[in-house]
């Protein structure tokens, strides 16, 4: 009844404002897992209510957009579509894409120190092998200094 949750390219987050957008939303992820949901009796709904543990109402109310107030359904419900809990947040309008990044990247206290991924996101580094670099340079030039002044380089 149900495909591989793998080989789907993410698409970009975008916050729900209107709550039957996250049922069509929901509705494609589960018809590209192999649910079928093209009838009240087809099965799909009540095949993924028993895989994912909700109850075939709450499934129900789902596709139907109207969202749960208990945000760990939204957990459950993400881990059963294989989709990043964060997402599912976004898109179901607990959150704006502002919000969680203000969660996800805290901005620093004014005339505090920056963490090196804090300063990686201010310089606009986004890929993955040079964050890394980059990361990991400025890790290694802030270690503690010897008694002499001069830096003392990892082993």
């Amino acid at each position: 009844m149900k495909n591989s949750k793998r080989g789907t390219t993410p698409a970009p987050v975008r916050a729900s404002t209107d709550p039957a957008e996250f049922g069509r939303w929901l509705t494609q992820r589960l018809e590209s897992l192999g649910y079928n949901l093209s009838g009240p009796r087809s099965g799909g709904r009540s095949a993924f209510a028993e895989q994912s543990g909700l109850s075939p109402s709450t499934v129900t109310r789902l596709l139907r957009g109207e969202m749960p107030t208990d945000t760990r359904i939204l957990r459950t419900l993400a881990e059963s579509i294989d989709v990043p809990y964060p997402e599912v947040l976004v898109r179901a309008g607990v959150l704006t894409p502002e919000e969680l990044a203000a969660v996800q990247r805290p901005s620093p206290a004014p005339g505090g120190p920056l963490t090196p991924e804090q300063a990686a996101d201010e310089l606009g580094i986004t890929d993955p092998a040079e964050r890394k670099v980059f990361v990991n340079m400025a890790k290694t030039l802030r270690r503690t200094t010897s008694d002499g002044g001069e830096q003392q380089l990892a082993d």
